[in-house]
C-alpha cells in the first residue's frame, strides 16, 4: 500500500510454511528508496574502497552458516532476531556513529568485529531502533517524508523476549569467535541443507 514518496506498507509473510493465518493483518514498512539514497550518500562520503557492504555480506553469511548448526525452536528465532533488516539497521546505525574513513577495506576485520559487538550490545540491551521511523539524526542528503521523521521511534527487537535475545547475543559472539571453524564445517557439502523445491 503506497504511503507517498516511495514508502509502502507491505504485508508480512506468515512465520513459516505451515503457520496459520493471523486474524489481524501484519504490516512492514518498505523504505527501499530511502535506503538507496542513504547508500548513495555513503558511497560519496566513504572511501572508494569502503568495506561496509562486504561486512554486511559476511555477517549475513555467518548468520546463515551458524543457523545450520542450531536446533529448533531457537534456529527459527535466530533467523528472525538477526533478520537481514536488523543486520542492515545495525550497520547503518554504526556507520553514522564514526568517521567513514575508518571503513576503508584495510580495516575490514576491525569493522566487522565492531559490527558484531554493536549488534551484541543491542541484543543485550534489547533495543535496536528502526533506522527511518522517528530518526532525527539522518544526514540531510537522505530526504525523508515528514510522516517518517515525525513517527514514533520503533524498537525492532521489541517482539522478542529477553532470554531469546540473550541467547542470540551469546550465539552471535560464539559465531564470531569460531568463524573460521564454522565456515569450514558448515560450508562443507555434507552440511549444506538441500534446497526446497517449490
Amino acid at each position: 500500500i503506497p504511503l507517498g514518496d516511495a514508502v509502502y506498507l507491505t504485508a508480512l509473510p506468515p512465520e513459516g510454511p505451515r503457520a496459520p493465518q493471523a486474524p489481524e493483518a501484519l504490516w512492514g514498512l518498505n523504505a527501499s528508496r530511502q535506503e538507496q539514497r542513504l547508500l548513495s550518500w555513503l558511497k560519496e562520503q566513504a572511501p572508494a574502497s569502503s568495506c561496509h557492504l562486504k561486512c554486511l555480506q559476511i555477517l549475513k553469511g555467518l548468520r546463515d552458516l551458524r543457523g545450520q548448526g542450531l536446533e529448533e525452536p531457537f534456529c527459527s528465532q535466530w533467523g528472525r532476531v538477526l533478520s537481514s533488516y536488523v543486520l542492515k539497521t545495525a550497520l547503518f546505525s554504526l556507520l553514522l556513529q564514526g568517521p567513514l574513513e575508518a571503513w576503508d577495506a584495510r580495516f575490514l576485520v576491525e569493522r566487522l568485529e565492531d559490527l558484531v559487538l554493536y549488534l551484541r550490545d543491542c541484543l543485550r540491551k534489547q533495543v535496536l531502533m528502526h533506522f527511518f521511523l522517528g530518526n532525527t539524526s539522518l544526514p540531510e542528503a537522505v530526504a525523508l517524508p515528514r510522516f517518517l521523521k515525525e513517527a514514533a521511534p520503533v524498537n525492532l527487537l521489541a517482539a522478542f523476549d529477553g532470554p531469546t535475545l540473550d541467547l542470540a547475543a551469546f550465539q552471535l559472539i560464539n559465531t564470531w569467535i569460531q568463524a573460521p571453524h564454522i565456515i569450514r564445517m558448515y560450508s562443507s557439502p555434507r552440511y549444506l541443507r538441500p534446497a526446497l523445491t517449490p
